[in-house]
């Protein structure tokens, strides 16, 4: 027969020693607004259609599925996929989802912030959750480079925090509900506003060529010359475009610049000339641009991918 475990010498568990007034307030309004979702999801049970249709006129805007992917390098290679903006969206047009990002405690002797991200679906309570610590430290080439300042600390969180927020909504979120979504915003950035797939190639080159990228690199990026570009060509320029404003991947990591050789530097070749100087050929009137290409600007408010 068990026995009941004796208490009398437990340790008593820690807590605060004083609790304000305020703070006794604000737990009882968390407790009671907790409560309260839970009331409305039953009564206000979402729609599937309506929910559906949310999705589809959301992802439907041009504005907003250009957000709806990012990209980053790692590795050597890059990672690209849907994005918490998506993410956030989809949650609000599902209905009844209560999602947020909490840091827990911040460690500034051991320079790391122990963080919260968090999905709630109040009403078939599925609720998905993932702690970690997450170090004040910013990857570089050369190495890790510690945090110090306190507006890089938070940002930093917030971006390790958004990571985690995206893949706790998807996480409660049907996959045919998530896939679709995404299917209609590649779609919707293949389609752009209905302009001829030539312009809106011409709009590329325009647009990367303001970060001091030509044609030639963005041809080598997509393995194809221009000419032969599809709108799922354009639609990953976009989403690398993006990224590079966001700031998730810069230039060079995404258009590397070709190396150079000893030869091609002192125009010099081992081959049957004895090493000598082989002359170069004269510049070519043809250089794969057109004339009001090379350096065309785009006027503010243009959208030169659409």
């Amino acid at each position: 027969m068990n026995q009941p475990i004796p208490t009398d010498n437990m340790p008593a568990v820690p807590g605060p020693g004083r609790v304000g007034q305020g703070t006794a307030i604000e737990q009882s309004r968390a407790v009671a607004e907790v409560q309260a979702a839970i009331i409305v999801a039953q009564q206000c049970p979402r729609s599937m259609t309506t929910a559906r249709t949310a999705m589809r006129e959301s992802c439907e805007l041009l504005g907003f599925a250009e957000s709806a992917f990012f990209s980053f390098p790692r590795a050597g290679g890059t990672v690209s996929g849907p994005s918490v903006h998506l993410a956030k969206e989809l949650a609000r047009c599902f209905g009844n989802v209560q999602y947020g990002i909490n840091e827990l405690r911040r460690d500034d002797d051991y320079a790391q912030s122990e963080m919260l991200a968090w999905a709630w679906d109040v009403q078939m309570n599925t609720r998905a959750s993932n702690t970690f610590i997450n170090p004040h430290m910013r990857d570089k080439k050369g190495g890790p480079q510690k945090l110090v300042d306190l507006r890089d600390i938070y940002e930093n969180n917030a971006n390790m925090g958004n990571r985690r927020l995206r893949q706790a909504i998807f996480s409660i979120l049907p996959t045919y509900f998530k896939e679709e979504a995404e299917e209609i915003c590649r779609a919707t950035l293949a389609k752009g506003d209905g302009r001829p797939l030539p312009e809106r190639v011409e709009g590329a080159v325009r647009v990367f060529a303001t970060f001091g990228i030509t044609a030639e690199r963005l041809e080598q990026k997509l393995g194809r010359p221009r000419e032969k570009w599809n709108s799922f060509d354009l639609t990953q320029l976009r989403i690398t475009h993006r990224s590079i404003e966001r700031g998730e991947v810069s230039v060079d990591d995404e258009f590397p610049q070709p190396r150079v050789t000893v030869e091609e530097v002192t125009g010099t070749s081992s081959g049957s000339n004895g090493g000598g100087v082989v002359p170069t050929a004269a510049p070519s009137d043809d250089d794969g641009w057109d004339g009001d290409d090379k350096v065309a600007e785009y006027a503010p408010g243009e959208e030169p991918f659409a």
